[in-house]
C-alpha cells in the first residue's frame, strides 16, 4: 500500500539545496588505488526459452582488475563478485509509426551470480598474478564467465541480501524459485522484444558488486553495456561493450537532444539522471524521464519535478522492472503514485518510505525506473529532487533537469562571480 505524499515535500525542498548534482563521472577511472573490478567486455548472451510469456537470458561478462591491489575472489564466503546482468529497450525518435519522442526502458533484471573462480588471464593488459591464484584476481588481470555459466542457476543469488555501497552480502545465499528454464535468470516479457530495428535498439549490461572494491571506494564504475540486436527471440551482441558506462547512458548515444546527469548521494552511492523534452506541437511538451540507481543501498523513493501554479498536467506515466524468482513475493510492486499539486508546483511520483514499508517498491540498486507527463508550458532549468528511501544520509538529492517551470536559483547570488565574498548569500530553491 503506497503512502500518502502529504507533509514530505518541505523536507525535500529544505534538504536538497547543498547537494546540486554535478556529473560525477561514473565512467571515469576511479584513480586505480586499491581493488577495481570493471566489465571490461559482456561476451555475449544465452536464451534459455521461456515459460508463461517470460523469456529467459544471461549475459557473458568478462571482468578486469583496473586496480593497483588483488581482488578478493574467494568462492565459499561472502568475499568474492556477485555478477547482476540487466536489458534495456531504447524507443527512437521518430520511429515508424510514431512513438512520441523516444525514451529507454528497463526490461529485465536477473539475480545475482556468484563468482567462484578467477583465471588471471591477460585480456585487458599485463597481469600481476596474485599469490592467492584463483582466490583473487590480480592487477591487469581479467576472468571471463561466458553467458550460460552466468546462467547457471545453483549459483545465483538475491539482490536483496546485497548492499551495493558497501559490497557486503549474505552467505550462503538463499536460492531463487520458478520454472527451471527461467529461474534466477535475466527475465524479460516475450511481448516486449519487439522486432523492429528501425523503432527500437536493445543493451546488455554486466554490473560487478565486491565488498574489497567498495571498500576502497572504487564501486562507481562497475557497470558496463553493450548493443544486441535480435535473432529470433535471441540476442546477439555487437559493437563495443562501454567500458564503465552503465545503460542508460545508450539513450544519449543514441538521441543528441538526451542530457545525462549523474548524482552523487553525499558519502554514500550514485544515481543517474536521463531525459528528455519534446515539442508535440499543440501548445504542450513531453517531458522524459530515466533515474537509474546504480549502488544507492540507502535507494530512491520519489521523483519530483517543479511544475507553474496554472500548469495543466496530463498523460502521467510510470514504468518500474519486474522482480522474480522469489524475490517477488519478498517486495511490494505497486506501482508508484503521482500526485500533481499545482498549488505547492510540483508533480511527484512516490512509494512508502523504509520506515513504513520495508518491503515497498523501492528504486534499488541496478535498476531503473523512468517517469513521464505532457505539460502545457514549455521547458525551463529546474531542479529535480529524488527522495531517499532508507534513513543514514540525506532526505534527498537534487539534479539540474528541464520542467515545465524554473526552479534553479543559484546556490550562491549577489556578487558571486565578481568574487564579492561579502556579498554572498546563500538561496534556497
Amino acid at each position: 500500500m503506497i503512502g500518502s505524499w502529504s507533509g514530505l515535500l518541505p523536507v525535500v525542498i529544505l534538504s536538497v539545496c547543498f547537494t546540486v548534482a554535478e556529473p560525477a563521472a561514473a565512467s571515469d577511472s576511479e584513480g586505480a588505488i586499491g581493488p577495481d573490478v570493471v566489465v571490461f567486455e559482456l561476451s555475449g548472451t544465452w536464451d534459455w526459452g521461456a515459460d508463461g510469456g517470460i523469456r529467459a537470458y544471461s549475459v557473458g561478462t568478462t571482468s578486469c582488475n583496473r586496480g593497483d591491489e588483488d581482488l578478493e575472489w574467494i568462492s565459499d564466503e561472502n568475499r568474492h563478485p556477485v555478477i547482476a546482468q540487466n536489458l534495456y529497450r531504447v524507443t527512437l525518435a521518430d520511429a515508424d509509426p510514431p512513438v512520441e519522442h523516444g525514451k529507454i526502458e528497463m526490461l529485465g533484471i536477473s539475480w545475482l551470480k556468484h563468482g567462484f573462480l578467477s583465471i588471471n588471464g591477460s585480456a585487458c593488459g599485463t597481469c600481476d598474478y596474485p599469490a592467492a591464484g584463483g582466490e583473487a584476481l590480480g592487477p591487469g588481470c581479467s576472468d571471463p564467465y561466458g553467458a550460460g555459466l552466468n546462467g547457471s542457476y545453483s549459483r545465483l543469488g538475491p539482490r536483496s541480501e546485497v548492499n551495493a555501497f558497501t559490497g557486503y552480502y549474505d552467505y550462503p545465499y538463499s536460492s531463487p524459485t520458478g520454472h527451471p528454464d527461467i529461474v534466477g535468470r535475466l527475465q524479460v516479457k516475450e511481448s516486449e522484444i519487439i522486432d523492429d530495428p528501425a523503432s527500437y535498439k536493445y543493451f546488455v549490461e554486466g554490473h560487478y558488486i565486491a565488498p574489497d572494491d567498495a571498500g576502497a571506494a572504487n564501486g562507481m564504475n562497475n557497470a558496463s553495456h553493450r548493443e544486441a540486436v535480435l535473432n529470433g527471440t535471441s540476442l546477439d551482441v555487437v559493437g563495443a561493450t562501454e567500458e564503465g558506462r552503465p545503460g542508460i547512458y545508450a539513450w544519449g548515444d543514441l538521441d543528441p537532444e538526451v542530457t545525462v546527469r549523474e548524482v552523487i548521494v553525499p558519502n554514500e552511492g550514485l544515481f543517474i539522471v536521463a531525459y528528455k523534452v519534446g515539442d508535440n506541437g499543440d501548445g504542450t511538451w513531453h517531458y522524459q524521464y530515466s533515474v537509474f540507481n546504480l549502488n544507492s543501498h540507502l535507494s530512491g523513493r520519489s521523483f519530483s519535478l517543479p511544475i507553474l501554479p496554472n500548469s495543466v498536467i496530463t498523460n502521467t506515466g510510470f514504468r518500474d522492472v519486474d522482480y522474480h524468482s522469489g524475490e517477488d513475493l519478498l517486495y511490494d510492486d505497486t506501482d508508484w503514485a503521482v500526485d500533481i499539486d499545482p498549488s505547492t508546483g510540483w508533480v511527484t511520483w512516490f512509494t512508502d518510505d523504509h520506515a513504513t514499508n520495508p518491503n515497498a517498491n523501492a528504486l534499488r540498486w541496478s535498476t531503473m525506473y523512468s517517469f513521464s507527463f505532457d505539460a502545457d508550458s514549455p521547458p525551463q532549468p529546474a531542479l529535480a529532487t529524488i527522495g531517499l528511501y532508507r534513513d543514514g544520509g540525506p532526505s534527498a538529492v537534487s539534479v539540474l533537469v528541464e520542467a515545465p517551470a524554473d526552479n534553479a536559483t543559484p546556490l550562491f547570488a549577489d556578487g558571486f562571480e565578481a568574487g564579492n565574498t561579502d556579498s554572498w548569500s546563500e538561496v534556497v530553491p
